[in-house]
């Protein structure tokens, strides 16, 4: 059975590079492509029909200039308009057509955390029954440098494999923040400093050992870096992606569907590049 890609458009310009982004996946991957656009409940019975013919042709008219404008082979797809609630339809959707992935442009609220808990972005993440890839960057290649926060939960874990198995031909970086007990009170001491270094190290082996037990079922193994920086998560994140510019950051969801973590905020909030957040099993 093939796979089928789902990708939500409400039209903007934003979604552009989303939209670029989905073809080439759908291409790469040899799956189904199926467009997604959610009309407004509220629009008048009698001009739904002629919205809906113009939907239809932005979305042709858009497929045919990003086909052309990165040399992008046509995959089978699915143009279709639906009515209803954004998130509910897009959710729906990809439950019924079983979708192993849901595409869907950055919102238009960056820099303004405070706004994010009611987009339909935020509300599609939470409800979502596959991985969702949200991008904002012009897809002029494959996703090449990948980033992926780890520590030893099964979301880690679960994010890790989806991430193995999806990109076996990218380099992936894995980030574990750390930080030790007594470190504000006795950093300064040498036997302290000395500790430190032998849990960091002990750390580095219980991680490369996590690693090491999921590549073993996996027939295609990318090249794979792990880096420990200490400090807090958001943090170290945030530092890491300014300084090395990956191409996109994987993370797992809680599946807390009312609850959003601080580094998806942070990512959402401050997007430096595309994003895909994952479900913990």
């Amino acid at each position: 059975m093939s796979r089928t890609l789902l990708f939500a458009t409400d039209l903007s310009q934003d979604n552009r590079a989303a939209f670029a982004r989905a073809l080439r996946l759908a291409y790469a991957q040899g799956a189904q492509l199926d467009i997604l656009h959610v009309l407004d409940p509220y629009l008048p019975r009698r001009v739904l029909h002629d919205v809906e013919s113009a939907v239809n042709e932005d979305i042709s008219a858009t497929l045919t200039d990003l086909r052309e404008d990165y040399a992008l082979e046509a995959p089978s797809l699915l143009i279709q308009t639906v009515v209803g609630a954004p998130h509910v339809e897009i959710v729906r959707e990809a439950h019924e057509r079983n979708a192993s992935l849901i595409i869907m442009g950055m919102h238009r609220k960056r820099g303004q955390k405070d706004l994010l808990l009611g987009t339909t972005v935020m509300r599609v993440l939470r409800s979502a029954p596959c991985p969702v890839v949200v991008a904002s960057y012009l897809p002029t290649q494959p996703w090449q440098h990948i980033l992926v926060p780890i520590d030893f939960s099964l979301t880690a874990r679960q994010t890790l494999r989806e991430a193995l198995i999806r990109f076996p031909e990218a380099k992936l970086t894995l980030l574990h923040a750390w930080s030790l007990p007594g470190e504000r009170e006795l950093g300064s001491q040498a036997n302290f400093a000395q500790w430190r270094d032998h849990e960091v190290e002990r750390l580095r082996r219980t991680l490369d050992n996590e690693i090491e037990s999921l590549m073993r079922d996996l027939d295609g193994v990318p090249d794979v870096e792990l880096v420990l920086e200490p400090g807090q998560p958001c943090d170290v994140l945030h530092d890491y992606m300014k300084r090395h510019s990956p191409d996109l950051v994987i993370i797992g969801s809680r599946g807390q569907p009312q609850h959003t973590s601080q580094v998806t905020e942070m990512l959402l909030g401050e997007p430096h590049c595309d994003l895909m957040l994952c479900r913990s099993w």
